[in-house]
C-alpha cells in the first residue's frame, strides 16, 4: 500500500524532522518566517514550503501583519489530535473516537504473535 501524501494527514506532515523542529520553535509563541529561518538555519523557501504543509494539515495557523506573515501552532489541532479534512462540519472530533469498533478482525492471541499456537507441534 503506498504511503499517503505528505499533505493528506498530520502524521505524515510531522514525519519530516524539519517540520517537527518548526513546530517546536513555534510552540512558545507566534513568529515571523524570518525568525524561523534564522533560528533553524534553513533557507527561506524551504521554511515556507514546510510551513505550507503544516498549515494545510491544520497544525499551524498564519496571521498577516502588513507584509509579514506570522505563524503559530494550532493548539486545538495538536491537543485534540490530527485534523481530518473530511470531518469538517462534524459535531465533535471525539465523537468518532468513541464509536464502537465494528471491524471483523480475528481476536488477538493472548500469548502474543500472529499465528495459532494451539495447532503447533511441540517436540
Amino acid at each position: 500500500m503506498p504511503r499517503a501524501a505528505t499533505t493528506s494527514d498530520s502524521f505524515n506532515a510531522v514525519a519530516e524532522p524539519r517540520r517537527r523542529a518548526i513546530l517546536d520553535y513555534l510552540a512558545t509563541r507566534e513568529r515571523p518566517v524570518g525568525d524561523i529561518v534564522l533560528a533553524l538555519g534553513l533557507a527561506q523557501p524551504s521554511v515556507s514550503k514546510h510551513l505550507r504543509v503544516l498549515r494545510d494539515v491544520g497544525l499551524v495557523e498564519v496571521r498577516r501583519g502588513g507584509r509579514q506573515a506570522f505563524y503559530r501552532t494550532n493548539a486545538e489541532a495538536i491537543t485534540n489530535g490530527p485534523v481530518d479534512s473530511n470531518a469538517i462540519g462534524a459535531t465533535s472530533s471525539r465523537a468518532s473516537k468513541s464509536a464502537p469498533n465494528t471491524s471483523r478482525r480475528k481476536p488477538r492471541n493472548p500469548r502474543g504473535g500472529n499465528h495459532d499456537r494451539s495447532r503447533s507441534i511441540h517436540r
